[in-house]
């Protein structure tokens, strides 16, 4: 959790540094601005596996996963496999991203693209738009209930999908609200970073069927998978797993060609 404190105060002065080179009317008159954004919960309702592929470098828990691809292939690789949706960290600090992923993302490939970042700000969403994001990313964890209501209403009036994740009941309990879209469970303990499908298990009856079920870390096989569909889930967040080999896209389609069998 300190860990998750030290990312959002960080994140907060990124932010105001941010706001002072780039205003955000300059944001709003971005060339990908008012284009029409892709939706990513059509194709998870009509994908029999709902993989959400990701773009992610290194992470505070196991620093360098892959420094050696470039993100045009990888989401080349992607969408030839045939993912639902492609997420893309964009934090630099601690994941080695940047919003020119997203930009480069979008340039490469036609997926609807999920920003994966912690926001806390109105301006991150404008940022997302800006750079090509069709979907958002909120952490229930990190935001107050009031947060989450403004930020995700704040989306959806620019017509992003809203993902909001949690981690367990209280988390979700708190987040419930018609302004999102997916609801997304985290396998991981925040605590110990152990990993269990059991919390995905545990919090589907609480999810309202209004919302797309999304599974987030620690599915490694296909195996995990078929145990979670029964459950209601229809996405799957998948990053580690590909970008670990030195073929993301490759290992994704062999995934879902495995799934097939």
């Amino acid at each position: 959790m300190d860990i998750l404190k030290k990312i959002v105060t960080d994140k907060r002065q990124e932010i105001a540094f941010k706001k002072q080179l780039i205003p955000t009317f300059q944001l709003e008159q971005s060339v990908l601005f008012e284009r029409e954004t892709v939706s990513i919960i059509n194709n998870l309702q009509n994908n029999e596996i709902g993989i959400i592929a990701e773009h992610k470098r290194r992470s505070p828990s196991k620093q360098v996963i892959n420094h050696n691809l470039n993100v045009f292939d990888v989401a080349q690789g992607y969408e030839k496999a045939g993912v639902c949706g492609m997420s893309v960290l964009t934090d630099g600090k601690y994941f080695g991203g940047s919003l020119d992923d997203l930009l480069l993302a979008k340039s490469s490939c036609n997926l609807p693209l999920l920003r994966k970042e912690f926001i806390i700000d109105n301006y991150q969403i404008l940022e997302a738009k800006a750079y090509g994001a069709d979907v958002i990313l909120l952490i229930a964890t990190i935001l107050t209930q009031k947060e989450i209501k403004i930020l995700s209403e704040f989306a959806k009036s620019l017509q992003l999908e809203v993902l909001l994740e949690v981690h367990n009941e209280a988390e979700l309990r708190k987040s419930i609200m018609p302004s999102l879209d997916m609801i997304g469970v985290n396998n991981r303990n925040l605590k110990t970073f152990e990993v269990s499908l059991e919390t995905s298990k545990m919090l589907s009856t609480l999810i309202p069927n209004d919302f797309i079920k999304v599974s987030e870390s620690g599915i490694s096989n296909v195996e995990a998978i078929r145990e979670l569909k029964p459950f209601g889930y229809q996405g799957f967040l998948i990053g580690e797993n590909f970008m670990k080999t030195d073929n993301p896209g490759e290992s994704a389609g062999y995934f879902i060609n495995q799934f097939s069998l």
